[in-house]
């Protein structure tokens, strides 16, 4: 009976959008929102005809549950809640003012079944897929203008089962380029927290406007092209207390690639993070860029743990890409097992298209690095700008390193750079404490409590 009533209210909604009657719903405020952690209405995804067994395919029940919750926008919001079991699914969209709870031993697990993941069209910033020319596969979960969403739980799972797809990436047997397991376009306010996420296909969490606390992220090593949090032309991004364990880059912040990100011209900004233990086996364990055509700005990163990874920090960008990566401070770092503590790199070549303007070179200003222990470095550091547009105020104080790789000549490579440094050990380049150079070139951002309560 409960079932059968909850199947009219799906029923009536759908008639009231045929007819056009239904009400927007007036925007709350943040402040004025009902608290996540207490939604007014709560449904389970079993009242949907899911099957938890590992086996069942449960795609239509989220696609449903979902659209029942979307019956509740108005009135505070809905919990779906996912009890303890294996629950298979392919693709489906989230809608606003929703909170997706996993319980204890809840996994979502992403179907093998490339049908599962429906084609969409690339994102318009960077004009094809991650793999491939073209359409990709949507991510697993999904979220496209939306406001006021949670992915919580007590430590569930969300398995991107992605053996499949690196398979695929590996022997080229890819029709298009590979999904994400949690993607958010133009939305805002949206929390993710306490759940830990496995074996994505290609990016974990692609998020826009979101924070993003307390999660664990792992890959195998081995797995191509993995990345951890990808924040993405996007705004008041905050990534806190987590743990993330990957192939390629731990987190990987972006803004779009060559014309196309320039077109849409959406920078990254006023991006946070702190806490968080970081290894990236054959990339970086922060990267930016080098799709940064649409500009980064404003990063603010503190108190990280980074281990066993290829590269310790690396800007990326290349000439014809446009774009900027300005006004970037990280401190309170402690590395280990690192090849290259830091790398600036000009010289990527890759294009999503021959069609790119050579004149659009891009600009990488005002970097602080300071405050960081590296043990068991095999470089402290490769700097290298563009000949003619050097990369400007890379600033680097209070650095310690502790070199193991003696067949390299020099512990620091640097060209096309200029910049200043202060108590760094091993001494760095002469274009970083040239006597012309001092710290007022230098940025750095005020803390995030004054920003905060600015």
């Amino acid at each position: 009976m409960k079932r059968l009533w909850r199947l009219q209210v799906v029923l009536s909604w759908v008639l009231a959008v045929v007819l056009g009657s239904v009400h927007g719903h007036v925007r709350r405020q943040w402040g004025e929102q009902v608290p996540r952690e207490s939604r007014p209405h709560s449904v389970t995804i079993t009242e949907f005809g899911a099957v938890g067994d590992g086996r069942t395919l449960n795609t239509l029940p989220f696609q449903n549950a979902v659209f029942y919750a979307r019956s509740f926008a108005d009135k505070g919001g809905a919990q779906l809640y996912v009890p303890k079991g294996r629950w298979l699914t392919g693709s489906f969209n989230l809608t606003s003012h929703l909170t997706l709870f996993l319980e204890k031993d809840a996994i979502i697990m992403g179907a093998e079944e490339s049908s599962q993941w429906p084609i969409v069209e690339p994102l318009p910033s960077y004009g094809q897929g991650l793999d491939l020319p073209g359409p990709r596969h949507r991510s697993l979960i999904n979220g496209y203008n939306l406001t006021d969403v949670v992915i919580t739980g007590n430590n569930g799972l969300i398995d991107g089962q992605g053996s499949v797809w690196w398979n695929w990436l590996r022997s080229h047997e890819l029709n298009h380029s590979r999904p994400h397991l949690v993607e958010f376009l133009y939305s805002e306010e949206i929390v993710i927290s306490n759940l830990t996420f496995l074996n994505s296909p290609a990016w974990s969490i692609h998020p826009i406007n979101v924070k993003v606390h307390n999660v664990t992220i792992k890959t195998l090593l081995d797995a191509p092209l993995t990345d951890g949090i990808v924040p993405d032309s996007c705004l008041n991004v905050c990534i806190e207390d987590s743990t993330i364990s990957v192939s390629h880059e731990a987190i990987s912040v972006k803004s779009g690639w060559d014309k196309y990100g320039i077109s849409i011209g959406r920078p990254t900004s006023d991006i946070h993070i702190s806490r968080v233990d970081l290894q990236a086996s054959s990339g970086a364990a922060l990267a930016f860029g080098s799709e940064m055509s649409g500009g980064i700005s404003c990063i603010h990163v503190d108190h990280l743990r980074i281990h066993g990874s290829d590269k310790g920090f690396s800007f990326k960008t290349t000439p014809d890409r446009g774009g900027y990566i300005k006004e970037v401070v990280i401190s309170d770092v402690e590395i280990d097992g690192i090849r290259v503590a830091i790398e600036f790199i000009g010289n990527l070549s890759s294009h999503p298209d021959d069609d790119f303007d050579p004149s659009e070179l891009p600009v990488i200003d005002q970097i602080t690095l300071k405050n960081m222990v590296g043990t068991n470095i095999s470089v402290a550091g490769v700097l290298s700008g563009i000949d003619g547009d050097p990369f400007t105020a890379i600033c680097l104080s209070n650095l310690s390193f502790s070199i193991t790789d003696s067949a390299h000549s020099s512990p620091w490579s640097c060209s096309n750079v200029s910049g200043y440094s202060e108590s760094v050990f091993p001494e760095p380049c002469s274009e970083l404490y040239a006597p012309f150079s001092n710290s007022s070139i230098c940025f750095s951002l005020p803390s995030y409590s004054a920003l905060a309560v600015a």
